[in-house]
Formats: C-alpha cells, structure tokens, sequence
C-alpha cells in the first residue's frame, strides 16, 4: 500500500484494527496456498482468523471434508511458519466467483480464408505473408 493511504489507515482507531485484520487475512492466504494441496486450494479460501482459530470457506462438501481430514496437517504446518494457529473449522460457501467456462476454439470461415489469402498475395514475402497464408489453409 502507498504511505498516503497507511497514514490515513492509521489515523483512525477503526481503520487501523480493520486494515491490519485485512493484512493478516491476505498473509494467511498466502501461507495457505504454500501449504495445502493446490486441488484444495482451488475450492477453497481462508475466511476468519479469530481467537487462534482459522476458519476456512470450502465451495463445496468434498472439498470441505477432505480440509477437516488434513487440519491437524495444516495446523502443524502454519504453526512451523509461525502461525499461531490452534484449530481449522471448514464451513461450505459457494463461491461468488466461478471460473468462466473455457471458450470454444474459433474457426475461420470459408469467406475469411479467401480474404486472407488475397491479403497475403498482396503482402511482400515475409513473415506476416507466410503466417496469414498459413492461417488461410489451416482446417480450423
């Protein structure tokens, strides 16, 4: 963060607890996605830290059942990179945030491959020649 806005963080009682809540949460996060198997840490997200008790947020139950399997694992390891942490609690919560489903490969039409031919023809050899010549057979 600039200093600019850390000052004005820190000018304010309410700011300073919420930013520096904040700042742990991303630290957290970061240790979490060191430690855990990166299967669980793409379902999955660290939602509270309170009272030496990390809560975590699974986007569903398998996810969240494989967590609570491996909690005493992942205590010891946060605690080894100094994480005070005395007990992981999984809760299920969709996430807001789906990953977008993968876009279908575009095709060239028949009328596309004709134009960039006659654009090819027109260009001098080189490398952008050959390339749009390329792109004009290819069967995608």
């Amino acid at each position: 963060m600039s200093n600019r806005l850390n000052d004005f963080l820190d000018a304010d009682p309410k700011l300073k607890r919420l930013s520096l809540a904040a700042r742990q949460l991303v630290w957290l996060q970061r240790q979490y996605r060191s430690i855990a198997p990166p299967s669980l840490v793409q379902g999955s997200r660290v939602l509270r830290f309170e009272n030496n008790h990390l809560t975590l947020a699974a986007d569903n139950g398998a996810v969240a059942s494989k967590l609570k399997q491996l909690a005493p694992q992942l205590i010891s390891l946060f605690r080894t990179r100094g994480c005070e942490v005395t007990g992981i609690q999984t809760q299920v919560q969709v996430n807001a945030n789906p990953p977008a489903p993968p876009l279908p490969p575009r095709t060239v039409g028949e009328q596309g491959r004709v134009a960039l031919d006659e654009l090819a023809h027109e260009l001098p050899e080189g490398g952008l020649r050959s390339a749009l010549e390329r792109l004009a057979h290819s069967k995608r």
